[in-house]
């Protein structure tokens, strides 16, 4: 008999979403290219489901230099209408604009705090925090702690930060494992090294 995992429920209809689920939602992250990845992959769902984000990831991957911060915030005007033509990704002008823009800050950020990293983490005291949710529906949407660093974001000149996708963003770099008590993958990342 093979034994089925148990995972969150928003995870089990789609392959992408579950693989995304099972190797990544949730892994603390410590990796400033990958935390960045993540600051512009959130930015870019705004007004839109994950599972269209995940589907354009590569394309996103592509279209912006692998995510190279130090790239994107030199993109010029013509790089910008470059990407409004791109079928691949999320063609909103203002989002575009502020992947250039955030990652001009997020550089600045790297320079005061030595990594954003070091800043982002700040936080939550530099520690994960293991909630225990039984089930999906009593997961927030934001917190006091997004509501602060939203706030610090916008202050620091960073765009499409506001609360709720600041909390998806914790959720995505494990910041907060959110993952119901039940799922296979809350275990696994609450016994992981931080």
């Amino acid at each position: 008999m093979v034994r089925t995992l148990k995972r969150c429920a928003w995870a089990n209809h789609d392959p992408q979403m579950r693989e995304y689920h099972d190797k990544e939602w949730g892994t603390p992250i410590h990796d400033d290219h990958l935390i960045f990845e993540f600051l512009i992959l959130e930015g870019a769902q705004a007004g839109l489901s994950w599972s269209t984000i995940l589907q354009k990831r590569e394309n996103f991957r592509k279209a912006l230099d692998n995510f190279d911060y130090h790239k994107i915030a030199k993109y010029s005007e013509e790089k910008v209408e470059n990407l409004m033509n791109d079928e691949g990704i999320i063609r909103n002008r203002r989002k575009i604009e502020a992947f250039i823009s955030n990652a001009k800050v997020f550089l600045n950020v790297q320079k005061t705090f030595g990594s954003f990293d070091n800043y982002i983490w700040k936080f939550v005291n530099h520690e994960r925090i293991d909630n225990k949710f039984k089930d999906l529906s009593e997961l927030p949407s934001k917190n006091e702690i997004s509501e602060q660093m939203s706030k610090d974001l916008k202050k620091r000149g960073f765009k499409f930060v506001g609360p709720a996708i600041c909390y998806a963003f914790m959720q995505a770099i494990g910041m907060v494992n959110d993952h119901i008590i039940d799922c296979f993958r809350y275990t696994e990342i609450k016994k992981m090294k931080f």
